[in-house]
């Protein structure tokens, strides 16, 4: 027997069947980073790798439960938070991440996989992430797409830009900000090349980098969880946001490229691909 050893990362997100999304997800990538991945529940899923059919929420106080006994046992390297259905949750879990303010925290609080929530309780979700989670991130990942649907819950006017709505996070207290889907085109203002998109950090001094990759047809299933799974690891292992960013980059393209398709759905990436590699290399 021996002590832990490798970082401790606690997962809030959801219980997927087909383990595509959520924190099944999460531990996997955690693991194939050599980190340890704890879980607490916030929804049960029934669901393929084609959609989900429906939610079953878990009680916040259920929630709240779960982390509370886990961090009463054990010191965490990081969290991770994903898409949570109700402010009740986002609530609880905001109070027990305040008194661990000194692990980081990375915030992707949005899956296309959970069914939309009617627009008043999907604006009141969307603030109360603003109001409470956001200010404790050390990242926040979003699309250029959810990122606007965030902003529409302060916008005043329609001139608002994508750096003036990242500006807004930053100055709420999240450390960083990752665009994931921006625009490829350099910052120089040359063309990109065909079929590729770009994921933009941004910081407290504006823009950190901006990475273009090429784009994998799939489609795929949990490809923005695995990528905010694995800047999660690599925090929890020591590197600073940027390092993490941009080592995470690297190893969700290697995921997408050796996705797998399960059943009649979408194919979801393959997060020990590295593992193949290494077995054939020693054949």
């Amino acid at each position: 027997m021996q002590n832990q050893t490798s970082p401790l990362i606690l997962s809030f997100g959801a219980a997927d069947p087909a383990g595509a999304m959520g924190v099944q997800a999460d531990l996997a990538a955690f693991s194939a980073l050599s980190c340890t991945g704890l879980a607490v529940t916030t929804a049960l899923l029934i669901g393929d790798s084609a959609r989900v059919e429906d939610v079953q929420e878990i009680d916040p106080d259920w929630v709240s439960d779960q982390a509370r006994v886990v961090l009463e046992d054990m010191t965490m390297a990081a969290f991770k938070v994903g898409a949570l259905t109700n402010i009740e949750q986002v609530a609880a879990i905001a109070e027990i991440l305040s008194d661990y303010p000194d692990a980081p925290l990375i915030l992707d609080p949005f899956s296309s996989r959970l069914p939309d929530l009617p627009d008043d309780d999907a604006e009141e979700l969307l603030t109360a992430v603003r109001q409470l989670l956001v200010p404790q991130a050390t990242l926040l990942m979003l699309s250029q797409v959810e990122l606007g649907r965030l902003a529409e819950t302060w916008r005043e006017g329609a001139d608002d830009t994508l750096e003036s709505d990242v500006e807004h996070l930053l100055a709420l207290g999240c450390e960083f900000v990752l665009v994931t889907g921006t625009a490829a085109g350099s910052p120089q203002g040359d063309a990109a090349a065909p079929n590729t998109l770009a994921n933009t950090l941004f910081g407290a001094d504006g823009m950190i980098s901006h990475d273009a990759w090429q784009h994998l047809p799939g489609p795929f299933l949990g490809a923005g969880g695995t990528l905010s799974a694995a800047i999660t690891a690599f925090m929890a292992r020591g590197a600073d946001v940027p390092e993490a960013v941009a080592a995470a980059q690297e190893y969700t393209v290697g995921a997408l490229a050796h996705a797998q398709r399960y059943g009649m759905g979408k194919f979801v990436p393959n997060r020990f691909f590295h593992l193949l590699t290494t077995a054939a290399d020693m054949q």
